[in-house]
């Protein structure tokens, strides 16, 4: 997707449990029929290890005829990764990959030094009508892997290591996470989990990795008996293990990773530690120096 700048998320009231930090409410925005949530970037928290970035997308139901079109779009810097609870997205970026994400699937694009992409609803999808639920985010790039070559990984849910007992069902996404390991390459250490709990299930959110996070993306949940309801990102301290009890039926995504050696510079869709490298992607994109998407001819001006 593509970034613009917006208000801060608003903040939850502060909660009793020790080990947790921060809970961020995702402030709404309508893009025209389709609302998008944000959770990251936050003025009190700019990521959670790599997570730099967490969009909610929807959940939206498209009429026949319509959908959504993000026309094409840069990114340096950083890897997005687009999962789907519901409906479909055709990706097509500037390194030729084409493909329809549907829901389950871990789809990750490496922008690196630079890759341009678009992402609409399929002819075939628009037809019918469709509904749309998913999380969109962002992984800043190591200082090291800033300007690797740009790729695409695309692992169908069937492939990703599935979790079940007593309730509870965990697709491990990336990362290691319920003792499964996902297949997808890493260029740092970070996990990503999608969780479903049936009512009165209760789920650990291990101590493992030094920033961890919940986003709370449909139902209720109770941790060290204070209740939290969807949508909420609750950011927890290192080191406690913590335990998640579902008030009703919750799904919930599991993030974190290795806390990032300093912080990133944000401008409309580029990430990089460095300001400079921002400017020159700038022009680079005004330009017209990016490669372009094949089959897309609508083009994304730099903001105002």
């Amino acid at each position: 997707m593509s970034w613009q700048n917006a208000q801060d998320p608003v903040l939850g009231d502060k909660k009793s449990c020790d080990a947790l930090e921060l809970v961020i409410v995702p402030r709404a925005r309508d893009l025209g029929g389709f609302e998008v949530r944000r959770a990251l970037p936050h003025g009190k928290r700019q990521m959670v290890g790599p997570f730099i970035f967490f969009d909610q997308m929807g959940p939206a139901l498209f009429k026949a005829g319509t959908g959504i079109d993000v026309r094409p779009h840069p990114h340096i810097g950083l890897a997005t990764v687009t999962y789907l609870f519901d409906g479909a997205i055709m990706h097509r970026d500037s390194e030729g990959n084409t493909l329809e994400i549907r829901p389950g699937a871990m789809n990750l694009m490496t922008a690196g030094s630079g890759i341009a992409h678009s992402e609409r609803t399929s002819d075939a999808v628009r037809a019918s009508g469709s509904g749309l639920f998913g999380i969109q985010s962002w992984i800043a790039l190591p200082k090291g892997s800033e300007e690797v070559a740009p790729s695409f990984q695309h692992f169908a849910a069937d492939s990703l290591p599935l979790v079940s007992d007593g309730g509870i069902e965990a697709r491990v996404i990336a990362g290691k996470a319920f003792g499964a390991e996902s297949p997808v390459g890493m260029l740092s250490d970070w996990f990503y989990a999608e969780v479903q709990l049936a009512a009165g299930a209760t789920v650990p959110l291990d101590a493992d990795y030094e920033d961890r996070a919940i986003y709370l993306a449909e139902g209720e949940v109770e941790i060290a008996g204070d209740r939290f309801a969807a949508p909420a990102l609750l950011l927890f301290r290192p080191g406690d293990q913590i335990a998640v009890r579902a008030v009703q039926a919750s799904r919930l995504m599991f993030l974190g990773g290795a806390t990032m050696e300093g912080p990133r510079h944000i401008w409309w869709n580029f990430v990089s530690s460095s300001k400079e490298r921002i400017e020159q992607a700038k022009e680079d994109w005004k330009s017209g120096r990016f490669k372009p998407v094949p089959g897309e001819t609508e083009f994304i001006p730099l903001p105002g």
